[in-house]
């Protein structure tokens, strides 16, 4: 592209242009929630985010994930499906001017979870549909409008003959709700930056989060006829009851005394929850065999060791303590999240900036928050030397039925973003693409 150093136009002009783009990033979220991109199911999504890119004069950069290369990582968790066919992508912006301010990581996941029952839903879960402020879908909030959101963020600047005078790479990765080895990959093939920005809907700025282990259960029981059911042992109880051991320990962790100090007030900060349970064979027979598949959350100065060591533990103990164990086995497997949580210096430079940028645009404070989940941020802070923040769209039930992201805050988020691209990385002035 073309371009000059003019002096750049004013960051009113920005939110505008910003806001101009409401009815663009509408259609783009509701094209990117038509996708079902569900775990192992990404390819359409990622195909629309890699036009998407190169629409923007990106250069594009499509993988697949080496699980051979990430598997030595200290960040690597065991993955769930194959990653064959199943590729991140990155949209590169190398400024063509003179290169100034600092460069930038905008990242944000494409995979979605499960919908759950779809008969709950009012509107079928891949169905964009908008009522009022609303726009529904599975995936809506979780992430795809933050994704939305950066990237009409680019977009404005460009609409006004500007782009980043720094390099700034838009990532949009697989798998982030179940190992996050997409980012880590990104990580693994160079990408670095001097802060990155993932468009999480938390409410805020996240700066602290929790470490995150799953695990899955595999019990074996002492099968017999139902009538005599007496005298066997249920796999499908024994599982339940070593879960409600574990929950003692979700409990220890809870108290006062025992929490890290991002946490002192929240509410609950640490849960355990059983996500899912396989078990049994005949309506007639006592189960023989049950998988219980756990996830729990730890503080962010325990490490996944810590939380493994504790876990087994505990479950030793809930077995020896069990008066028919000797007709009971279980086996502990570790598959998806292992991963460490973090706590950044409230003084670190994308905190303070990002939230000056939001304070000046939106006239209120932008909150910092401790998240009792996790994020792709881990990677950047624990392993990138790239200090990472979330901050994006809000909207609800997340991870529940009728998922919604709120448009209005879709647009301002792409507000933010603009004007903060704009100080972080510097401009330069630019002839603006064709169709912007």
């Amino acid at each position: 592209m073309p371009h000059s150093t003019e002096t750049p136009i004013s960051e009113a002009a920005i939110v505008e242009a910003a806001h101009a783009l409401r009815g663009r990033a509408v259609r783009m979220l509701e094209e990117l929630v038509a996708h079902p991109s569900l775990l192992g199911h990404e390819q359409g999504a990622q195909a629309f985010m890699a036009e998407t890119f190169a629409s923007l004069g990106l250069r594009v950069h499509q993988f697949e994930i080496d699980e051979q290369k990430i598997r030595q990582h200290p960040g690597y968790s065991p993955s769930i499906v194959p990653y064959q066919g199943r590729t991140n992508v990155v949209g590169i912006h190398q400024p063509d001017g003179p290169q100034k301010g600092r460069s930038l990581i905008f990242n944000g996941h494409i995979d979605v979870v499960p919908t759950g029952a779809e008969v709950l839903w009012k509107h079928p879960p891949f169905q964009p549909t908008i009522e009022g402020d609303r726009l529904y879908g599975r995936g809506s909030a979780d992430m795809k409008a933050g994704i939305a959101a950066y990237t009409m963020a680019y977009a404005a600047l460009q609409s006004l003959g500007q782009a980043p005078a720094s390099p700034v790479y838009f990532q949009s990765v697989v798998e982030e709700e179940c190992t996050g080895n997409g980012a880590l990959a990104c990580l693994v093939e160079g990408y670095r930056a001097d802060a990155a920005i993932i468009p999480e809907p938390l409410g805020g700025v996240m700066t602290c989060q929790m470490g995150v282990l799953w695990f899955a259960l595999e019990v074996l029981g002492k099968p017999v006829h139902a009538s005599v059911a007496q005298t066997g042992v249920g796999a499908i109880d024994f599982s339940l009851y070593l879960f409600s051991e574990l929950k003692k320990l979700e409990q220890h962790w809870n108290e006062p005394a025992n929490r890290y100090r991002s946490y002192a007030h929240h509410a609950h900060p640490v849960n355990f929850n059983l996500g899912k349970i396989q078990g049994g064979e005949w309506a007639s027979s006592v189960p023989s065999a049950c998988r219980s598949d756990i996830r729990i959350g730890f503080y962010p100065d325990m490490n996944v060791a810590r939380a493994k060591a504790e876990v087994e533990a505990a479950l030793a103990s809930a077995y020896a303590a069990h008066p028919a164990r000797e007709s009971l086995s279980y086996r502990l497997i570790y598959e998806g999240f292992q991963a460490d949580g973090f706590d950044l210096d409230l003084d670190s430079p994308i905190v303070t900036e990002l939230s000056k940028c939001y304070q000046d645009i939106v006239g209120e404070p932008l909150e910092p928050r401790a998240f009792t989940g996790t994020t792709d941020a881990k990677f950047f802070n624990i392993y990138g030397q790239t200090p990472a923040v979330c901050y994006g769209p809000t909207g609800s039930s997340i991870h529940g039925i009728d998922e919604w992201v709120s448009i209005d805050s879709l647009m301002q988020v792409t507000a933010v973003l603009a004007v903060f691209m704009a100080r972080w990385c510097g401009v330069n002035r630019i002839t603006p693409p064709a169709g912007i």
